[in-house]
């Protein structure tokens, strides 16, 4: 599961651009029930989200025409420009070195050999989302990857991220967790994609969030109410949940999970 006790490695903000804000801004409110509130005049346009008054994600104007519209997941790192130089050695493409945000904390964005975002975040005065794991939060992460095995290397090598896989019939599955966490750290999972099956990226590696929703079916509703896409089901996954796969009006794909009762 995703909390909020931020290690290294560790999921800890999840952000959306757009073309649009104000449209993605209403689609996410009538999804999830978000909140949208500036954050500033000195931020660009950047927007964030809340839920019952609690910081759950953001929302980031298109800065340029050929940035990608995707959900991109921050990972905690206590030193970001450490981190950055060994991702280097690992094959990772830098595209924003180490930079202060506000006061706020310390960020940089690379891409992992399979070309996957991987934005990295120091925390000062802002560790990242206060509520996770929760109806209309981010509950789980999803990486998809033409390259299980060379994600594992550079994550395992970068993070020190532990794995465990998963058979899904023909199939596996590897689930991921923290350097030295229990059995209940377990935040996202790895599934191996031919690049033919990833057209948004060009056969790159795409993150994917999963949010906590009550009811799937009625989420599912909602998305098609509100101009978004799904491609994927409802569907039961035994011993997961009910889970649909989706999109927002812009196409910036993410997944709704209705988890099964422990």
């Amino acid at each position: 599961m995703i909390t909020t006790d931020y290690v290294l490695g560790s999921p800890c903000w999840a952000e959306v651009t757009s073309p649009d804000v104000d449209a993605s801004a209403a689609f996410y409110g009538r999804l999830f029930g978000w909140e949208a509130e500036s954050a500033g005049p000195e931020t660009g346009g950047y927007v964030n989200f809340r839920l019952e008054g609690a910081l759950v994600g953001a929302l980031s104007p298109r800065m340029t025409e050929d940035q990608p519209i995707a959900w991109t997941i921050y990972l905690n790192t206590p030193d970001v420009d450490a981190t950055v130089a060994a991702a280097r050695d690992l094959g990772a493409t830098v595209y924003v070195d180490p930079m202060e945000v506000m006061g706020l904390g310390r960020m940089a964005y690379l891409a992992d050999p399979q070309g996957g975002a991987v934005p990295l975040w120091q925390p000062r005065s802002f560790p990242g989302a206060e509520v996770v794991d929760a109806p209309g939060s981010l509950m789980w992460t999803e990486l998809w990857t033409p390259s299980v095995v060379g994600a594992k290397d550079f994550y395992g090598a970068l993070l020190g991220w532990e794995f465990a896989d998963v058979p899904i019939g023909d199939d596996t599955y590897a689930t991921i967790r923290p350097a030295e966490q229990g059995e209940d750290r377990y935040f996202g999972g790895m599934m191996g994609v031919p690049p033919e099956r990833l057209p948004q990226t060009e056969g790159a590696a795409d993150w994917h969030p999963v949010f906590h929703v009550v009811d799937c079916d009625a989420a599912v509703a909602r998305v098609r109410e509100a101009g978004g896409q799904v491609y994927m089901g409802p569907d039961d996954a035994p011993g997961v949940g009910r889970l649909a796969v989706c999109s927002d009006p812009f196409s910036a794909g993410f997944v709704l999970l209705t988890p099964s009762p422990e």
